[in-house]
């Protein structure tokens, strides 16, 4: 293929592209940062609350609500794609361009429980394509997938820092490879995170010194025998649970797509009252239950003993009640929720007898994000490069591998309205389900 005249001018397009769409990923993320810093911080202090009072998330809710039901009723695109269909590969229409960024800053920064992932990818394909027409270029079949998914890339490595990351994600969402990729795949890590503790150690066991790439770094302590057991049962328990939010989420959508405006209101303010019941219960921030949690996600691993076991439980019920809700009517992605589920259920069941909290979480967020993604490679890829400890790395494969399958094995629920890229043409998307 690479002695092809036109697949080495697709390539060296695709590197050209990479600077305006990486640069236009990184302004859109600092615009959502910016007013969600402004809206959830910055308002509440000026306004001489130290957080946002319990009622804080009703308003922007409500609101979120009625811009996305008339952005979705109104726009070409419909907003994109519907988060509780898992992630899709980049290339859209131009014209669902517009709505797709609109849908995006009318949820998120207002409380959606939903991550900028899926906006970034259809921003980053988008405009890859833009690109390419105002530049006049052959437009064929095979470069628009190939520009597509070069230009999702590109913006999708802005929120994950990593092009690593927005390489394997993006393979799996495109199925490179179909069910058979899967069929190998699976087997292959699992014996392969089983493997791994052979060398890292195992209780008392020391391991076996072989061959290193270690450049000096501190070595992180051996996983015992309650670590790699809880964390494979609790990767079974989370699977089951944060299938049924997705679930849940498609009977969401279901209900959105009959009556648009309506539902849509009425989802984004039962998510906005979640948060308003979790500050009332806990005297703790309704942010911590709104917005994706990937700030809160931070805090607590930095400090896990600072929440109660009440607060754990509380953000993980009435959290993933919010995000079953944002999944089927809001716009953004599926991606950090899960994790901050993971990560909650395994701050809360660290406890356990021979459970540590740095092996509890990072199987607890490898095993969410697995359940709502479906994309085990791309998740302990992104686990592993957030945790950073290598110790880690066993757990996170079986935990990752354990609610993949628990999943499949689960009854999928109801099918979603076709997302339409522009009025009166629908493009068969890629799903993240093998």
């Amino acid at each position: 293929m690479l002695m092809q005249p036109a697949y080495r001018k697709a390539l060296v397009f695709c590197a050209v592209i990479g600077v305006p769409v990486s640069l236009a990923a990184f302004w859109f993320l600092v615009l959502l940062h910016e007013l969600e810093h402004l809206l959830w911080e910055q308002w509440p202090k000026d306004l001489g609350w130290s957080d946002p009072p319990w009622w804080w998330p009703l308003p922007p809710m409500l609101l979120a609500g009625v811009l996305v039901g008339l952005i979705v009723r109104w726009l070409p695109g419909r907003g994109g794609h519907i988060p509780a269909s898992g992630l899709h590969a980049g290339g859209v229409a131009t014209s669902a361009l517009p709505g797709i960024v609109l849908a995006a800053l009318a949820s998120l920064p207002l409380g959606a429980v939903l991550g900028p992932e899926s906006p970034l990818i259809a921003l980053g394909g988008g405009l890859a394509l833009l690109l390419r027409d105002l530049l006049r270029a052959p437009a064929t079949p095979q470069g628009t997938a190939l520009l597509g998914a070069a230009g999702a890339a590109a913006a999708i490595s802005a929120i994950f820092g990593s092009p690593l990351v927005a390489a394997v994600l993006l393979m799996e969402v495109a199925g490179v490879g179909g069910p058979q990729l899967f069929a190998v795949m699976l087997p292959a890590l699992l014996a392969s995170g089983v493997g791994a503790i052979v060398f890292t150690g195992f209780d008392d066991w020391t391991g076996l010194q072989t061959g290193s790439l270690r450049i000096g770094l501190p070595a992180p302590s051996t996983l015992d025998t309650g670590d790699v057991v809880w964390s494979v049962l609790m990767a079974v328990v989370i699977g089951f649970g944060v299938h049924w939010v997705i679930v849940g989420g498609r009977y969401a959508a279901r209900a959105v797509s009959a009556h648009i405006l309506r539902t849509t209101v009425l989802c984004g303010l039962g998510a906005g009252c979640c948060a308003a019941l979790y500050a009332v219960l806990t005297d703790r921030s309704p942010a911590e239950v709104a917005l994706s949690g990937q700030t809160t996600l931070a805090q607590l691993a930095a400090h896990p003993h600072a929440w109660s076991v009440g607060s754990l439980v509380a953000v993980l019920v009435l959290k993933s009640i919010a995000y079953a809700l944002c999944l089927g009517s809001l716009r953004g992605g599926p991606v950090f929720p899960s994790l901050f589920l993971g990560g909650a259920m395994g701050a809360l069941l660290a406890p356990l007898p021979g459970f540590g909290v740095v092996p509890a979480m990072a199987a607890g967020m490898a095993a969410a994000s697995a359940a709502a993604l479906r994309l085990p490679v791309s998740c302990v890829v992104l686990v592993v490069l957030l945790v950073g400890n290598s110790g880690t790395v066993p757990v996170i494969v079986l935990a990752a591998v354990v609610s993949f399958v628990t999943v499949e094995l689960l009854p999928q629920g109801p099918d979603i309205p076709p997302f339409r890229a522009a009025a009166g043409r629908a493009p068969r998307p890629a799903s993240s389900r093998p």
